[in-house]
């Protein structure tokens, strides 16, 4: 069992194997964590997620989905872009939100990333609560088979980070 932790920072400084975005479907950037980290990225994340959309994902990335780039010129070897699913869209959501970070594990053993950063996925705009959001990742890291050793969760604001922060305590094996 993989047990995270939690840090309040930026996630686009944090130094790790691996670097999970909460993309959207269009791998093509956006605002939130998914502008920053393609800002301090730089155009080789966007040069790779343009080859993705033009081979095998022509449609995008589909909700709970993850796919891996280049860290271009962050201090990661890999972002690991995921879909997070709409607070409230459906009500599939707390399992694609789960399959979020469980398909973001997968990616990265197949990387064979050994470190893992992981943002507050899908709390920004796409609305979801971050005590329920916490509740399903840290569920989904610990009860997900991975050859990852570490995985931090890394908030941007004291609400988020509060909010990993006392899941993990409070659920400590």
């Amino acid at each position: 069992m993989t047990e995270p932790t939690a840090v309040l920072g930026d996630i686009t400084r944090r130094r790790a194997d691996a670097i999970v975005n909460a993309a959207n479907s269009s791998l093509l950037g956006g605002g939130g964590v998914d502008g920053a980290i393609h800002r301090a990225g730089g155009p080789e994340i966007l040069a790779e997620c343009r080859s993705l959309r033009a081979s095998r994902l022509g449609r995008g990335l589909a909700t709970g989905q993850a796919v891996a780039t280049t860290a271009g010129r962050l201090p990661a070897r890999w972002v690991i872009h995921t879909v997070g699913p709409v607070y409230g869209a459906s009500p599939d959501g707390p399992a694609l939100l789960a399959s979020c970070h469980r398909e973001a594990l997968r990616v990265a053993d197949g990387l064979g990333a050994r470190t893992v950063a992981f943002p507050a996925v899908s709390t920004g705009v796409y609305r979801w609560p971050p005590d329920e959001a916490a509740r399903i990742a840290v569920e989904t890291v610990r009860r997900t088979e991975t050859a990852v050793e570490q995985v931090v969760f890394v908030l941007f604001d004291e609400r988020a980070y509060e909010a990993f922060a006392e899941r993990i305590e409070a659920t400590r094996p």
